[in-house]
């Protein structure tokens, strides 16, 4: 489609100079008008349906919309017109619409004000002459936002004292609801737009905070695992991750970044490239976490203070033993074969983030064969239903303590049970649930 400016021609041929006047007949013809008009989703079909009907509600024969926002006096845009061959849609093309200054009608515009201009003659050195150059009277009423009229709807005819100032109230009114019901298309509109451009976005970060987790478990001798890792919006800030330590050595941790959705989900990008970055220099868990710890306290602020808990294990197969540290995490429960259990909260410490500084004491447990160790974030004990009740930590106890034959029973036996307990309720925090069991 051309950028130039639209061409003048004969403007609308389906117009009527006169208004309908008759009180039922006009009652008749408004309903139609704003039963039509509530069917469009378009902005610029809503202003065809309006721009047709008018030549009836106020008569006349012809018809402009003008603009001043964004622009100062005595500056003004026309928007739309009966006299051009071809419409623009001003939102989608705003450089084509015609840029005037001066004359009567910036005039009219700035003035804030509805008027009724009969007798009229217009000069032909106005700048907008080739609209006005039949006018006699003249119909404006402005459209008003923020309380300033930066829209004007105004009517043309080439009769003398055609319209009725008795009506100018009403005119007001209808034309100002009916750009109001536009504004609100257009604004939807745009946040629809947002809304996907957004969502888009979201999308990507999810996928890539996805990629940054195992894409793959590790095989890990006589470990059988399973892993459950759901975000409560599209991207999270819970984190799970195996650092292949040489030896037959596993370290596995577990985190959770407060918050979620995307600040989350960056936080734990951080965290992961430190993690990364250290886990083959540090020899123990306790100085895994305190380098991370330093690490994202230093640059705390920058977070909004943001904080991570986290458990740190390094499993050592051939010796069947866990030595791990934790940072403020949900301790992890070790499941004998006869269905004892036992909380690794012996080591708990402040979060990492919290105060630069923090060490971070380590505790050993023996593995035997038949053990499960179950790491969890807290989006599993606080999941809640629709009721707000939290699924809580009794609930989940008595969910591992069924018999389950492999890790992924026992994973899928508790996320089952989660999602039935909390029905259609959303999700308010990430959850991560990971099972390793000893064969």
């Amino acid at each position: 489609m051309s950028n130039a400016a639209p061409r003048m021609g004969r403007g609308d041929p389906h117009r009527n100079s006169g208004a309908v006047t008759d009180p039922v007949e006009r009652l008749g013809f408004v309903v139609d008008t704003v039963r039509e008009l509530s069917i469009h989703t378009n902005p610029q079909e809503l202003i065809q349906v309006f721009r047709r009907r008018a030549f009836r509600l106020y008569g006349g024969d012809a018809s402009m919309s003008l603009s001043r926002r964004d622009l100062q006096w005595p500056f003004y845009r026309v928007t739309r017109s009966t006299r051009w061959d071809e419409q623009i849609d001003p939102w989608k093309e705003p450089g084509r619409l015609p840029l005037l200054k001066g004359g009567l009608l910036a005039d009219l515009i700035y003035g804030d004000e509805p008027c009724i201009l009969n007798g009229l003659c217009v000069r032909d050195d106005d700048p907008a002459y080739e609209y006005l150059h039949d006018a006699c009277s003249l119909l404006c009423l402005p459209l008003y936002d923020g309380g300033v009229g930066l829209n004007m709807v105004v009517r043309i005819s080439s009769q003398p004292n055609f319209f009725d100032n008795l009506k100018l109230a009403d005119a007001v009114l209808e034309a100002n609801l009916f750009g109001r019901a536009t504004s609100n298309l257009v604004q939807a509109r745009r946040a629809e737009k947002a809304y996907a451009e957004l969502d888009y976005e979201m999308k990507r970060v999810a996928q890539i905070q996805r990629a940054l987790l195992p894409q793959r478990l590790p095989r890990i001798a006589g470990v059988d695992m399973a892993v459950h890792y759901r975000t409560a919006a599209r991207a999270g800030g819970d984190y799970y991750d195996f650092f292949d330590l040489g030896d037959g050595r596993w370290g596995i941790l577990i985190a959770d970044v407060s918050g979620h959705g995307t600040p989350a989900a960056v936080v734990m990008a951080i965290t992961r490239s430190i993690l990364h970055s250290q886990c083959h220099e540090c020899k123990s868990p306790g100085e895994m976490l305190a380098i991370a710890n330093d690490q994202l306290a230093r640059q705390a602020e920058q977070y909004d203070s943001t904080f991570v808990t986290a458990f740190y294990g390094i499993y050592a197969p051939e010796q069947g033993e866990l030595s791990y540290a934790c940072a403020g995490h949900c301790p992890p429960l070790i499941i004998a074969r006869d269905g004892t259990l036992t909380e690794l909260c012996d080591v708990q410490t402040l979060p990492l983030s919290v105060d630069e500084g923090t060490t971070y004491p380590e505790s050993k447990r023996k593995i035997v064969s038949g053990d499960t160790i179950l790491l969890y974030t807290d989006g599993i004990t606080e999941a809640a239903n629709e009721a707000g009740e939290l699924y809580g930590f009794r609930r989940f106890l008595n969910c591992v303590t069924e018999d389950a034959p492999n890790a992924q029973h026992i994973v899928d036996c508790i996320n089952h049970k989660v999602l039935a307990f909390t029905g259609n309720a959303p999700a308010y925090d990430d959850q991560t649930l990971l099972a390793m069991r000893v064969e």
